[in-house]
């Protein structure tokens, strides 16, 4: 059910997307500024083991990124035993046959790059952006901390559920 080279090529995405980010000549000594993070404190932790850890936690969150991106998963999986096994509905009369090629159309038609990307930027307008600002307000960070990190993740997510529709 899933591709794990390409859940693997898509928990990549947001430690690629964040060299690029958070570099010193894109958003990184904004960001700096707007966190309150002095460069002895970026410089202090194990790069390693922070690296590591994103990635597993971004790999993670490629399953669940999968279904949202996939959303013919849940479709498929009330009508398609219906289709495939019969349940009460003879899988070669009319019915059965349009509603398999119901279901396969609708799953080839929507698995692109340019429908999951779709889907990152929503998922990322109705929950990354209220998650972040929500958290920003409590820890009295500014707008500029909130769009630039919120705009990582609108990037991050766009490509990742790309990825993850197209190949996945």
């Amino acid at each position: 059910m899933f591709n794990i080279p390409v859940h693997l090529a898509a928990a990549l995405i947001p430690l690629v997307v964040g060299f690029i980010w958070y570099n010193k000549k894109t958003f990184e000594p904004a960001w700096q500024k707007a966190a309150g993070v002095s460069d002895e404190k970026l410089q202090s932790g194990n790069m390693l083991v922070i690296f590591l850890i994103s990635f597993v936690l971004s790999f993670l969150m490629s399953f669940l990124l999968s279904y949202f991106v996939h959303h013919e998963m849940g479709l498929s999986g009330i009508f398609r035993p219906i289709a495939e096994e019969g349940l009460g509905l003879d899988v070669t009369s009319d019915t059965g046959v349009m509603l398999k090629g119901m279901i396969d159309e609708y799953s080839v038609r929507f698995s692109t790059f340019k429908h999951g990307a779709f889907h990152g930027l929503f998922i990322s307008v109705l929950f990354f952006l209220p998650a972040i600002a929500i958290t920003a307000m409590f820890e009295r960070k500014s707008a500029k901390y909130i769009f630039i990190n919120w705009g990582y993740w609108v990037v991050t997510l766009a490509l990742m559920c790309g990825v993850l529709c197209q190949w996945g």
